[in-house]
This record gives C-alpha cells, structure tokens and sequence, in this order.
C-alpha cells in the first residue's frame, strides 16, 4: 500500500511540474494536474491540501538548499574576525555561487518553478529575500571597514539593493536558460568579477 501511495505521489506531482512550467502557480490547473495524473480528486486531497501545498512540496526542497548555502556563506563570513573580512571578501560567496549554479544545474525544472512561476505563492519573492539578506550583511561589513580604519564613502541600503538585486538577477538568469553547467560557469565567474571590480571602487578599495 505505501508502494502505491509514493507512486500516486509521484505521478500527481510529474503532473504538476509539468502543468506549473507551462501555465505558472496561477495559470495551472488543479483539475488538468488531477486528469494528467490519473487520479481523483478526491485522491487528490489525499495528499495535499491545495494547489499551493502541491507547489510547495515540489519547491521547498530547493528553496531551502539554496537559501541554507546562502545563508551559510554570509554569517560564515560575518563570523570572522573583523581584521580578516577584507582578505576573505568574496571568497566565501564566489565558493557559495559556485555550489548554487551547480546544484540549480542539477536540479533545473523545479527550481525553474521557484524562480520563475511562483507569483501568487509565499515564494514568489525568493529572490527579493535573498537580496535583502546581501544588504543587510553588505551594510555590516561596510561598518566593519569603518571600524578598521577603511575611509569608505557613504553607500545606503537604496543603493546596496539595486546593486545586489541586478547581480542576482543576472546569476539566476544565466542558469534558467538552460545553458550547459560548463558555459554557466563561466558567465558566473565573469559576472562575479564585474560585480566585484565595481565593489571595490565604489568602496574605495581598488
């Protein structure tokens, strides 16, 4: 019986993925999902309670990967002594946006999901959440170089955020076109160095 149940799981939620890439979270239909996957409605609601529940037992997973490493890599980061951040600025990011192109590349349709056809769900604003958590910690380490004696121009959150939103816009946009890992790679590497040679000279630092 549990053999049969994991099968119908998987079939509701192959049907699922395929139906949220096509038509987005608000476009899909429960009823064209429940048809695909042959099974009932009643079935249905078996395993889960909403479209959304659906939505969200296909993307968490990822969600919570990719945010985990994030988070990871800036509070490893934070967690240094205050005299080595600026030796190790940008390594443990350039290590964590290695791992994410990767693990994204690996695991395409459902993070597609995530980043691209969410709208209308709690995780429409994965993005956005990722780059309020860059400022927050770019605007600590910027009062760390303060404190180090760093004679930094004044860069407010404004700023801090459009800059970080275009970089992880264009970091995500490089891996849901559905490049090949290699070329991703790439792209990101190049991508990390513009961002990063613009850093330093807003700061002062190159």
């Amino acid at each position: 019986m549990e053999e049969k149940s994991t099968a119908t799981l998987e079939k509701i939620q192959w049907a699922a993925m395929e139906e949220f890439a096509e038509k987005g979270f608000l476009g899909a239909s429960l009823r064209q999902i429940v048809k695909q996957a042959g099974v009932t409605t009643g079935a249905f609601y078996g395993y889960f309670s909403s479209k959304e529940a659906l939505f969200a037992s296909i993307v968490e997973p990822h969600a919570a990967a990719l945010m985990g490493r994030f988070m990871e890599a800036q509070t490893t980061f934070a967690e240094m002594p205050e005299k080595e951040q600026p030796e190790h600025m940008g390594l443990e990011s350039s290590q964590c946006v290695h791992w994410m192109v990767d693990y994204i590349c690996d695991h395409r349709e459902p993070v597609k999901l995530l980043l691209c056809k969410a709208e209308g769900t709690s995780y429409e604003h994965f993005v956005h959440n990722m780059v309020e958590v860059e400022v927050e910690y770019t605007l600590q380490y910027l009062e760390v170089l303060h404190r180090l004696g760093h004679e930094c121009p004044h860069l407010d959150a404004q700023l801090c955020h459009i800059i970080a939103s275009g970089m992880f816009n264009g970091i995500f946009e490089i891996v849901v076109h559905d490049m090949p890992k290699e070329q991703a790679m790439r792209y990101v590497d190049q991508l990390r160095d513009f961002y990063t040679a613009g850093w330093l000279k807003l700061i002062g630092q190159s």
